[in-house]
């Protein structure tokens, strides 16, 4: 299956969903500050970084990515870019947190692919969850690669550490693992530990029950949407896939950066609204700009 005709059997699988007045649904949506724009930058580097080879990280030597987050103490990496991403864990002294990122790739093949499906998580990696919570088996599987070794990364680091935050990135590919792993790892670290999610270009990862669950347990989630980038509209809802809450989506228009509240904000001025089909989309804006980075190695 190509991209061109899973995005018109997005189209035929898709249902109509109810909707306020476009009014009421632009009311809702609020543009953030510069400040606040300006407090996402260090993670957009992070994310970028995620995408140089696992010795660049693991030595702090990535270049501009690298540079703009000085003083960074890299703990571990792994991964071969291949079947398992790219990834490395370590210690922002700055923000006082554990950093844990992961590489994206080019989406396009995992999410056209005609034999992936919704899938319940591995009960050994998420003890306790309901059987209802279900993912896109890529992804899933994607994720258990490297996860037990991003959680011994983390524990290490941590125990390093005492008092810091865990704030996991990624773009793409790697914002999806991200996401699994905001649902994975506080089920494996101390209690009290907080979390910060920051995704940038991330398609839809589980169905609503997943959504549900991380609504209800991640606070600090953040899923940044760049223009018509058709990733994050993929897979369809129709299909049975929805986004968690936590949208900031970037005006191709006034590049202005759009706070859309609740699950795929239908707004114009959010992803769904804005990027209604593929066929208006332009994969040219995956990778950014996102406040003038622009993703990669």
């Amino acid at each position: 299956m190509t991209f061109l005709s899973l995005g018109l059997a997005v189209l035929y699988a898709s249902v109509v969903y109810a909707a306020p007045t476009q009014l009421l649904e632009r009311a809702s949506v609020t543009p953030l500050s510069a400040a606040q724009i300006s407090t996402f930058k260090p993670y957009t580097f992070f994310a970028s970084a995620a995408y140089c080879q696992p010795s660049a990280t693991l030595a702090w030597n990535c270049g501009a990515n690298c540079q703009a987050n000085a003083g960074f103490q890299p703990q571990a990496s792994g991964g071969d870019g291949s079947t398992t991403q790219f990834w490395y864990v370590g210690y922002s002294p700055g923000l006082n947190t554990v950093v844990v990122a992961h590489q994206g790739t080019d989406t396009v093949p995992i999410l056209t692919d005609v034999d992936f499906f919704l899938a319940p998580l591995d009960a050994t990696l998420f003890p306790g969850l309901s059987s209802s919570i279900e993912v896109h088996n890529g992804f899933r599987d994607t994720h258990a690669r490297s996860a037990p070794g991003v959680l011994a990364a983390v524990q290490k680091t941590l125990a390093a550490h005492s008092g810091a935050s865990v704030t996991i990135v990624g773009h793409s590919l790697g914002a999806a693992i991200a996401l699994l792993d905001t649902v994975y790892l506080p089920l494996h670290l101390p209690a009290g530990t907080t979390f910060k999610t920051v995704g940038y270009g991330m398609p839809r990862v589980g169905n609503q029950a997943f959504a549900d669950y991380v609504d209800a347990h991640a606070t600090q989630l953040t899923h940044i949407t760049n223009k018509h980038d058709p990733v994050p509209i993929l897979p369809g809802r129709g299909l049975g896939f929805h986004h968690p809450s936590g949208e900031v989506h970037i005006d191709e228009q006034t590049s202005l950066w759009e706070a859309c509240p609740g699950q795929d904000n239908t707004s114009d001025l959010c992803t769904v609204g804005d990027v209604p089909n593929i066929f208006v989309s332009s994969l040219g804006d995956h990778t950014g700009p996102y406040d003038g980075v622009t993703i990669g190695c």
